[in-house]
């Protein structure tokens, strides 16, 4: 963590806002804050499993989550409780936000997701952005966001996706 951040706390909640309502609040574990970009580590907050067909959250999983103050998603590496890689699950967001010891972000329906070895990259909930009705409601917020899902899925096919945490 920077010196900055001596005065934040360990633990925060993260909060996940979707059209104006809490989706999910959980406990996570702060371990670096640059002022730019917050990571935090917390166990698979979902109850039970959720099977996306291509991968399987499941209780003992552990979410390294890497949240940016200035970029439109938030990453989280996915391990298995005994530490093997699943993947990645990006979540497109509004730029976060770490207020206190409360870490917000607003899910805007698209998400991408990238196994471990980078053979599967896979553009999800297309449909449920179109549904929202955010390309009417905010123009420019629909714009960054397709904007940052493009990155992403570029950095995931040409090998640049780590760069993102160095």
């Amino acid at each position: 963590m920077s010196a900055n951040s001596a005065d934040r706390p360990r633990q925060v909640d993260v909060v996940l806002v979707k059209a104006g309502r809490t989706k999910i609040r959980y406990p996570a574990e702060l371990l670096a804050d640059d002022g730019t970009r917050v990571t935090v580590r917390a166990p698979w907050a979902g109850s039970g499993t959720r099977d996306f067909g291509f991968v399987r959250f499941e209780p003992g999983d552990v979410f390294t989550e890497h949240y940016w103050r200035d970029r439109w998603y938030s990453v989280k590496e996915v391990r298995t409780a005994s530490g093997a890689l699943k993947g990645w699950y990006c979540d497109i967001t509004r730029p976060a936000a770490l207020t206190g010891a409360e870490l917000v972000v607003e899910d805007l329906d698209l998400d991408l997701w990238r196994s471990a070895d980078g053979t599967d990259v896979r553009r999800l909930d297309e449909d449920e952005f179109a549904e929202s009705g955010l390309t009417e409601r905010d123009p420019q917020a629909a714009s960054a966001a397709l904007a940052a899902l493009d990155e992403l899925e570029s950095r995931a096919h040409d090998g640049d996706f780590d760069a993102l945490f160095s």
